[in-house]
């Protein structure tokens, strides 16, 4: 207890906005000191007792309480039985505290000699036993190591990690969204630390199994680290538990416990994310330390509508759209701040205009862009947002424009990679191939399990570099992806094979195109395409002509017959 006050003292003097807390654990047990590693019964069961305490506090066995004599100054509140990880029998715990109104003893209190006698003892056996303890950790929770020869991605240059998916341990859905958005909003928040390399949210949602093992994951993402977590709801009151894992040794080198009213669930997703960048000893730039901070709304109702929008805006179905849409302007009317929500409000009406689910594609793009530009005003560094209106830019024939806010949109967003796909289309229609080509490598790294449509700009960008075997496979492997967009990319590999000297094969894809879509036509290109050149809209128009289509779609009574 001595300790704790001191350390709290000398925390409160700390300019540094990360202020460690230390929890502390005694129990009652063997010690084994054995090949240079000190270990035991008694060294584990403290171990597990610290992970019951709070951060500042101290937590003892009960068999450890009924040695302390009632005159001692302690205070205790009976924690009940704990179920500790190795030991078969339930541990009662207890925390400890000093009675109010009295202070810890002072050194000249205690008698000259047996203090100095104690504090010698002491000093050894602390300096000694933390020595080999911090070396050995005999204590560390371990898993099965990942190996490297078997990752799919060389590891990076920096620390890597995947958050997986948080599992909802109450009984039925009521949770699932409040796990989906800690994760996401994790996922989100270190995305913007350029000294991370973070898996994007689109491919994590693959591993919802729990028992998935972290250095599976770890091979198949090619990360070192691996946060895994779980939450759990009783009335007004929410656990969240999180393990980080350096699969590299196989150690968990970090858990944690949070009980706290559900309203607290962004400062805990804050404390989580803190935590991470200390452990990983990430160095953040000045703006980046703003950036870790979760400040998008404190209204909980508006932040639970924009986590089931979420859900529902990835599927690009127009059922699923109006139903986002619904769900974020649920959320802008109760935060009218909420700054992100504007932002994928705006998205919906892109996604109406982009597929035309709308009567009006002008005024959905529009509409997109004043949202847009709104969520924006409201936080200037929101990357998808600032995307977006780099994409608008690019449908108004505005290349310069949509280049630079594609630029600020992936500095804002490092590790997001819808946005480098994003930026990928702008450069390929203004001509440079080789950074389309980057981008999307890029993208696909970052989310390796990434949705069809990257392959798809990949293939293209690769014809018209002339990398024509390349683009070829690229887009063969699209097709066998692909569902909805399979006569993109048959009519991409039209292009591919009569750029290629292919006609034949040409012929066979552009025949496979018109067959599904009877409109596509030169006119139907022209329409579709944003080239900032218009030799290359020549180049493909031209290459496409060759392989079958035509001038302009068939009349009504073409098609009737």
């Amino acid at each position: 207890l001595a300790f704790q006050a001191d350390h709290k003292e000398y925390v409160t003097s700390l300019t540094d906005p990360i202020q460690p807390t230390v929890r502390v654990g005694i129990a009652m047990g063997e010690v084994v000191i054995a090949d240079k590693t000190i270990t035991g019964e008694g060294v584990v069961l403290a171990q597990r007792l610290e992970q019951l305490s709070e951060p500042g506090g101290v937590v003892i066995q009960g068999a450890a309480y009924e040695t302390i004599p009632g005159r001692f100054p302690f205070e205790y509140e009976n924690l009940g039985e704990h179920e500790a990880k190795g030991f078969d029998e339930p541990i009662r715990v207890y925390s400890a505290r000093l009675r109010s109104e009295t202070d810890i003893p002072k050194p000249e209190q205690v008698s000259y000699r047996l203090r100095n006698t104690v504090v010698a003892f002491v000093s050894v056996a602390i300096v000694a036993t933390g020595v080999a303890l911090m070396w050995f950790k005999p204590w560390e929770a371990r898993e099965e190591p990942a190996s490297v020869e078997r990752m799919a991605f060389p590891l990076p240059d920096k620390p890597s990690i995947a958050i997986l998916p948080f599992s909802n341990l109450s009984d039925g859905d009521e949770l699932t969204y409040i796990a989906d958005g800690l994760t996401e909003n994790i996922i989100t928040t270190l995305g913007k630390i350029s000294g991370l390399f973070v898996i994007d949210r689109g491919t994590v949602a693959r591993y919802s199994d729990a028992s998935i093992k972290a250095h599976q994951v770890s091979e198949e993402l090619g990360v070192q680290y691996i946060l895994k977590g779980s939450v759990q709801k009783s009335g007004d009151r929410l656990r969240v538990t999180t393990t980080l894992v350096d699969t590299s040794t196989g150690h968990h080198i970090w858990s944690e416990r949070y009980d706290r009213d559900i309203t607290d669930l962004f400062s805990v997703q804050d404390e989580i994310t803190g935590r991470i960048v200390v452990e990983l000893q990430v160095n953040l730039t000045e703006g980046e330390q703003a950036r870790l901070k979760y400040d998008s709304t404190t209204n909980f109702d508006a932040w639970a509508d924009f986590m089931r929008a979420s859900e529902s805006i990835h599927r690009f179905t127009k059922e699923d759209n109006a139903k986002a849409r619904e769900l974020f302007e649920r959320a802008v009317d109760l935060d009218p701040q909420y700054a992100i929500a504007w932002g994928w409000l705006a998205w919906t009406h892109w996604i109406d205009a982009r597929f035309g689910y709308s009567e009006s594609r002008e005024r959905s793009f529009t509409r997109a862009e004043e949202l847009a530009a709104k969520s924006v005003e409201l936080d200037p560094e929101l990357s998808d947002a600032v995307s977006l209106l780099g994409a608008i830019h690019l449908y108004e024939r505005e290349y310069d424009e949509a280049l630079d806010k594609g630029r600020m949109a992936i500095d804002l967003g490092p590790n997001n990679a819808n946005i480098h796909a994003t930026v990928a289309i702008t450069t390929y229609n203004v001509g440079d191939w080789g950074e389309t080509i980057k981008l999307l490598k890029r993208a696909m790294r970052l989310s390796p399990y990434y949705p069809s449509w990257y392959l798809l700009y990949l293939g293209r960008g690769q014809a018209f570099q002339g990398d024509y075997k390349e683009a070829i496979a690229t887009l063969e492997k699209g097709v066998a992806r692909a569902d909805s967009l399979k006569s993109a990319f048959h009519a991409a590999l039209a292009f591919a094979h009569m750029e290629a000297g292919n006609e034949q094969r040409a012929r066979e894809f552009m025949a496979q195109t018109l067959e599904v879509i009877p409109h596509y036509s030169a006119s139907y290109v022209k329409k579709t395409n944003f080239f900032k050149d218009t030799n290359d809209l020549d180049r493909l128009i031209g290459a496409l002509q060759k392989a079958g289509m035509p001038e302009n779609p068939p009349t009504m009574q073409t098609v009737t017959q």
